[in-house]
């Protein structure tokens, strides 16, 4: 059996538009060849609360029962707790059901091995040539697995994020906090979180009914009519989640969107100054984190994109923190998933130590202007684009571990060929916008050319 044309499959997992390309038979199927590489052993499955959850989560559950595992039933969970709970519970994997940041009409699996981390590439195929094939592991009427549903894990993982920090020193600047979910699974956890750290909340969509209140994607163009709630409160720092909540956004004390990318590198400023050691981050991460790590003397190392490989890299290098651009913040000693709440416990912290401003902190990190682009380029032309590339670029640094990343004294160019349709990604970053525009425009002319 093929995968349907419009269920998007990658290293992350599988996601599509409900009742098209995802449908309960999809879900079951796919449940039941991730079941089938651990017949019979415990398995966390939680959701993000979008109302199509309910129906996955069912779909999900019979697959994986089918193959005689033991679920256990998180109910309506952020993507982290779910990971976090793979360990926390000695069990061999987890099923999130979530789209992450992509709107309503969508959902999709997202695979968790034992270690708590998303599924490798490898494991993902694995378990996609089971889905095409049907050789499932199916248990006998007597070997039917069970259903159960845990402690409260999300408690203790809040827990292990404030163990983290000092508490007493956040509580003693009694930080008046927005806290803007979106009606996605973090809301709960994140008040119990900011209260638990003496702050003040003014909570926004924190209750998890995955009704969205705007467009999921926690980006300025979707913060609107949000941002200047913070400043009308008076609060000292705005923090917005995505629907599953691996994401962070950052609004300042004056009610503007701050770039998501600067939500890794004030964890990382602050994280090193608790444990110097390296820094890992994707291909496409901002320039910032390299020079708050240089800056205290750390390393920073690049991986492809995706969680998977930064988590990967920060096993092989034994990161101290890692994460993403897109406002995620990885933690192993959490876990190896993107966390907010450690985004937010760090960044609190920093803005403790240091007494000043939220925008101020800001405007101290390293200034770069990044932007995104995509061109149109048939997978077949892409050898010859890159070779183009590098050609009108020879002086650059060349990395080839995930398209081609150039690196010039204060600039970097970022392009990869896209794994679902007929694009290249030029990714660019300089200290001037105009700069960056023109270094995308010259590569967006090479590639096409």
């Amino acid at each position: 059996m093929a995968v349907p044309s419009d269920l998007i499959v990658s290293v992350s997992g599988i996601r599509g538009i409900v009742g098209a390309g995802l449908t309960a038979e999809a879900a079951t199927r796919f449940a039941a060849a991730y079941g089938s590489t651990v017949a019979g052993k415990r398995v966390i499955v939680s959701n993000d609360g979008r109302p199509s959850g309910e129906m996955l989560r069912h779909a999900v559950t019979a697959g994986l029962l089918g193959a005689g595992c033991k679920v256990e039933d998180l109910g309506i969970a952020p993507t982290p707790t779910c990971g976090f709970a793979v360990r926390q519970l000695n069990a061999a994997g987890a099923i999130q059901i979530t789209a992450s940041h992509n709107p309503a009409p969508w959902n999709g699996l997202k695979m968790f091995g034992s270690d708590g981390a998303v599924l490798p590439a490898a494991a993902g195929a694995v378990i996609r040539g089971l889905y095409e094939s049907g050789d499932f592991a199916r248990a006998a009427w007597n070997g039917i697995g069970t259903v159960g549903v845990p402690p409260d894990v999300g408690a203790d993982h809040i827990q292990a994020v404030l163990d983290t920090v000092s508490v007493a020193a956040v509580a003693g600047q009694r930080f008046r906090v927005f806290l803007d979910a979106n009606g996605g699974a973090g809301g709960p956890l994140g008040v119990k979180m900011l209260t638990d750290f003496g702050c003040e909340v003014i909570a926004h969509g924190c209750e998890a009914t995955g009704v969205f209140a705007h467009e999921p994607e926690p980006i300025p163009a979707h913060l609107v009519d949000v941002a200047p709630w913070v400043k009308q409160h008076e609060c000292a720092i705005g923090f917005v989640l995505d629907p599953d909540s691996d994401r962070l956004a950052l609004i300042d004390e004056n009610g503007d969107c701050v770039s998501e990318e600067a939500t890794l590198a004030l964890a990382v400023k602050y994280r090193l100054r608790q444990q110097p050691g390296t820094i890992a981050i994707n291909m496409s991460t901002s320039r910032m984190n390299q020079d708050v790590a240089a800056a205290a003397g750390c390393p920073c190392v690049r991986s492809a994109v995706g969680e998977a490989n930064v988590v990967a890299l920060m096993r092989e290098t034994g990161a101290v923190l890692g994460g993403e651009g897109n406002g995620g913040v990885i933690d192993p000693r959490i876990g190896w998933v993107r966390d907010p709440f450690v985004g937010m416990a760090f960044i609190l912290s920093l803005m403790a130590e240091e007494r000043k401003p939220f925008s101020q902190l800001v405007a101290e990190l390293p200034r770069y202007a990044m932007l995104k682009t995509k061109f149109t380029v048939s997978r077949e032309r892409l050898p010859d684009a890159i070779a183009a590339l590098e050609a009108r670029w020879p002086e650059a640094t060349i990395n080839r571990d995930d398209g081609l990343r150039l690196d010039g004294p204060d600039w970097w160019l970022h392009v990869r060929g896209s794994n679902t349709e007929p694009v290249v990604r030029v990714i660019a970053e300089t200290p001037d916008p105009e700069r960056t525009a023109q270094l995308c425009r010259e590569a967006g002319s090479v590639v096409t050319g």
